[in-house]
């Protein structure tokens, strides 16, 4: 057994008999079951575990939990590799490899470390000051290779993440015996209650064997509270949405290739939350505080008890609260020496109770000696400079307490400052949260379990709690501007921020504490400041003449702690990551040689290449087809409506720009969707279905937005209309024909001539049967070319497609996919929302604001096209660009103006391809004043290269529009 194992009864949480062998910078430990990593590496004494990230300093274990700054590890390999793990919270099983963060080539020897040399070269804000000249670009490699603590994995995650729902009359966060108190009764007065706790119930009681934990832990079993352990509540928002991450797996309990359910992301709706989340405990700054072996006193104290460790021989207690005399004892009744307690503060009552111990009260520590670890320290007793060095190879801070305020705040509670005990507590309680225990300031036990009873049952009753009964925590100290000694005195450990980057930042006028946040870093790592901003805080109250209570904090955001992206994404990863529709003929596509690709939220064949055929060509291919014969092609996800109601076509005059009213049964219009600004958010065809009934199309990616538009118009503004909207893009197949011979391919599969292009004009919609299968045909033309477009029941579309296709050689007919119909799309200027326009985009600026000022009837965002930059002759507006030399495709993206980036630009290509049917590359852009620039000569830049382009007009095939009359 390790010298540094303590005997028996300390380890409560191990088993001594178990041993665990596992693996740390390429070197094999052991250590019991029950062990953290950290207490693990401590056990066996190893106190370099890492280096700081800018000065990479050595740095040691430092705490034994989440607040933990400085021991990050990356754990596993391959698919199983997770990067920067707290190795306090990390436990101990066979196998497990991990390995030091932020270090090169090792812990032991890293390059990086010369920084320290440069240090005073490195002071807080020294980035923004230093990589200015001569650009940035020059640092910009080096600085992307250091920056960040482990690596991201390579590989994908091989285990899996859920995420589940619940709800409960009263949550309560924390499993401490406040927590458990408040949780029991609440569930005493009949609450659906739901206890969120760590490893562990009991809190700091869990790990000192306490009679009345197990009391309290089967009472509320007998009550019928669920208690879930290794959960982190981790953020509160909105109507009491609490968040919380539940640790199902650990890192390394399964082996290579062997997946398990590592987290459970819990999305819990709570009618009232008790916050009993404890204080962190809070450190001193003194000079080079920052050595392996410098660590929070009360830590110490739990490695010994719970885990059985030392983690030194010999200690010095650096004291700036009463709590410091207890963790002695504690650490004395363990088997550790003390070999003194300094008390920056005069004699106290603790002092002078202390007989047993070596007190130097009024002093402070001026110096530690070793780099790699604690080898002694240097005491100054007195203000005359009497100093003394004592050995010892551990050095414990305990400066006082900081509550665990986080979901008060974000709650959106507000705090006040206890100036003696020199911490922040919520000031009454948040909106619906309440916190009970050493988070709301009161650490008396007694007087704290008595207040989370009472809280708890009135919160049940639906009655407000009574206010915490501050106190218990005795006088402390925080960080002082006053120094003495050599030595950088660290406030955040992990940032490597300073006493000295603090007073700077206020010389600097950064004396607000969001700003000396971002300008120090100090609170920004994986920690987020736990151990250090209330002293970041004090010392920068201090040094701007201001109290703490006046400087104030920073908000408390979520997460509380580092997430795994796997716990947020949940089961929301490849194929469900954005779920994909597929067409209801999708299996029949594949079948016929279909390329698949997403296009918005649908799987859609992209074209149909033949054997050893690239795909432009066959894009190219698929689109003369088009122009020349006929095409097939699957319009299934177009978006469709249905509007019914005796104020349908008010309602539709409301939302188009155009005059939808006028419609009458069978006949259709095209419209454009504007938002409040006035700006484009979709386009589509409206057909009259018959007296209040309308067949709404929308874009594809528009149906579920537009849908959602409508509604909120309708129950928000416009709610005297007596309208229903049914969404029916689903029920609805559409098999869409296009090209000169798309009426005889119909007819082929036995479809009437009163479908014909004599009897069926362009822009009308006619109801059909073809055998036993209802039709909804509407002749409508994305391509330019006569159109119908067959909406089918979705389960016939196969039916359908196969019937047209077995008589496609008839009229040499092909099927195309959603690249031929862009190019098709493009040579007839027809825009495509999202793409041809932007969040600036008007009606006019796109050519489609005829009849605007004759349309009697209001609309949404007509007010906002009178405004005067709506009616500037200089917009933005679409055009059409052919390129000079004939041959030169125009990116899209590329930039248009006579100087390349940084100029100013005059706008931007949308679209763009080549035309087969004009043997040219041909693009849609948005250019300045673009309507009355025709025939201008100008310069599209992309990459450095410049493209000379002619602004022409739309469209560039059949400007008469002749061909979609057929």
């Amino acid at each position: 057994m390790s010298a540094y194992r303590l005997a028996a009864p300390a380890g409560l949480w191990v088993e001594r008999t178990r041993a665990v062998p596992f693996t740390f910078n390429g070197r094999r430990f052991t250590g019991l079951r029950g062990d953290t990593l950290a207490s693990g590496l401590l056990a066996n004494g190893v106190r370099l575990v890492g280096r700081s990230f800018k000065l990479h300093r050595p740095r040691g274990i430092w705490s034994c939990g989440l607040e933990e700054p400085s021991s990050l590890v990356d754990v596993g390999v391959g698919a199983r590799y997770t990067p920067n793990v707290r190795a306090t919270q990390l436990p101990l099983v066979a196998g497990l490899t991990a390995r030091s963060v932020n270090c090169w080539p090792g812990v032991g020897l890293d390059v990086a470390a010369l920084s320290g040399a440069f240090a005073a070269l490195l002071p807080a804000g020294f980035y923004y000051k230093t990589f200015k000249w001569p650009s940035w670009r020059w640092y910009e490699p080096a600085i992307r290779r250091m920056a960040g603590m482990g690596r991201a994995p390579l590989q994908p995650d091989a285990d899996s993440y859920e995420e589940v729902a619940a709800q409960a009359d009263v949550v309560v966060v924390g499993g401490g015996i406040t927590g458990m108190t408040a949780a029991a009764a609440a569930a005493r007065e009949g609450a659906a209650t739901l206890l969120l706790a760590g490893r562990r119930l009991g809190g700091a009681l869990a790990w000192r064997d306490n009679p009345e934990v197990r009391e309290l832990g089967a009472r509320l079993q007998t009550l019928g509270v669920r208690v879930l352990t290794r959960t982190l509540a981790f953020g509160i928002y909105d109507h009491n949405l609490l968040c919380a991450c539940e640790t199902v797996s650990e890192e390394g309990d399964a082996g290579e290739g062997q997946p398990v359910l590592r987290e459970r992301l819990w999305k819990i709706r709570a009618r009232q939350v008790i916050a009993a989340c404890g204080a962190f405990e809070r450190p001193l700054v003194f000079p080079d505080n920052d050595r392996p072996g410098v660590m929070l006193a009360g830590a110490a104290e739990k490695y010994a008890r719970a885990y059985g460790v030392g983690c030194g021989r010999r200690a010095v207690i650096a004291a700036g609260c009463d709590h410091a005399y207890a963790v002695a004892a504690g650490l004395r009744a363990a088997g550790l020496e003390i070999a003194a307690l300094i008390d920056r503060r005069g004699a106290s009552p603790a002092s002078e109770s202390a007989r047993e111990l070596r007190v130097l009260t009024g002093a402070s520590l001026v110096s530690v000696a070793g780099a790699r670890g604690v080898r002694g320290c240097t005491v100054a007793i007195d203000a005359g400079g009497r100093a003394e060095r004592i050995d010892c190879d551990l050095i414990l801070n305990a400066g006082g307490f900081t509550p665990a305020v986080h979901l008060h705040s974000q709650a959106g509670g507000r705090l006040r400052w206890l100036e003696d005990a020199s911490m922040f507590v919520p000031e009454g309680a948040a909106p619906g949260v309440t916190s009970v225990g050493a988070c709301a300031g009161a650490f008396a036990r007694a007087a704290a379990v008595s207040h989370a009873a009472e809280a708890g049952e009135a919160l049940a009753r639906g009655r407000a709690a009574p206010p915490a009964p501050l106190g218990g925590a005795g006088p402390c100290s925080t960080a002082s501007a006053a120094r003495r000694g050599r030595g950088k005195c660290f406030i955040d450990l992990q940032n490597d921020v300073s006493a000295d980057d603090v007073a700077l930042a206020t010389r600097e006028n950064y004396s607000s504490v969001e700003h000396l946040k971002r300008y120090t870093t100090t609170g920004m790592g994986t920690d987020q400041g736990k151990t250090s901003n209330i002293n970041a805080l004090a010392l920068l109250g201090e040094l701007a003449g201001r109290s703490p209570g006046e400087v104030g904090t920073t908000r408390f955001r979520p997460p509380f702690a580092p997430m795994t992206l796997g716990a947020i994404a949940a089961r929301r990863v490849g194929d469900l990551y954005r779920p994909l529709k597929v067409l209801p003929a999708h299996d029949w596509h594949a079948s016929h040689g279909a390329r698949f690709e997403n296009y918005g939220d649908w799987c859609r064949p992209a074209a149909y290449p033949a054997p050893r055929e690239a795909l432009e060509a066959a894009v190219q291919r698929e689109a003369r087809a088009v122009r020349s014969s006929a095409g097939l092609l699957d319009g299934s996800p177009l978006g469709k409506l249905e509007i019914f109601g005796p104020d349908a076509a008010r309602f539709l005059d409301l939302m188009y720009v155009g005059t939808m009213s006028t419609l009458v049964p069978g006949q259709a219009r095209y419209g454009v969707l504007l938002n409040e600004n006035g700006t484009l958010v979709d386009d589509g065809i409206v057909a009259c279905l018959g007296p209040g009934r309308y067949w709404v199309n929308t874009t594809s990616a528009g149906a579920e937005r537009t849908a959602a538009a409508f509604e909120e118009w309708l129950q928000c503004e416009f709610t005297d209309l007596k309208i229903l909207v049914t969404p029916v893009t689903s029920r609805w197949a559409n098999v869409t024909v296009a090209g000169p011979r798309a009426f005889e391919w119909l007819s082929r599969v036995g479809l009437g001539n009163e479908l014909s292009p004599q009897a069926m004009r362009h822009m009308t919609l006619r109801d059909s049967v073809l055998g036993d299968t209802p039709l909804r045909v509407l002749r409508a033309s994305f391509s330019g070319e006569l159109g119908y477009e067959v909406n089918l029941p979705a389960d016939e579309a196969p039916r359908l497609l196969e019937r047209l296709w077995s008589h496609a050689g008839e009229v040499d007919g092909t099927l195309y996919g959603i690249e031929a119909l862009q190019v098709l799309r493009i040579e007839k200027g027809y825009i495509h929302i999202g793409t041809d326009t932007d969040g600036t985009t008007l009606p006019a600026d796109v050519g489609l604001a005829r009849g605007i000022d004759r349309k009697s009837a209001n609309f949404v965002g007509r007010r906002s096209l009178s405004r005067p930059a709506a009616r500037d002759a200089n917009r933005a507006q679409l055009i059409g660009l052919k390129p000079l030399d004939g041959r030169t495709a125009l990116p899209v993206g590329a930039q248009i103006g006579p100087h390349p980036a940084p100029a100013p630009t005059q706008g931007r290509v949308t679209s763009s391809c080549f035309s087969s049917e004009l043997g040219l590359p041909v693009a849609l852009a948005l250019l300045q004043g673009g309507a009355l620039r025709t025939g201008e000569t100008v310069g599209v830049h992309h990459l450095g290269e410049r493209i000379e382009a002619c602004v022409v007009t739309l469209p560039f095939v059949d400007p008469q529009g002749a061909r979609v009359h057929g």
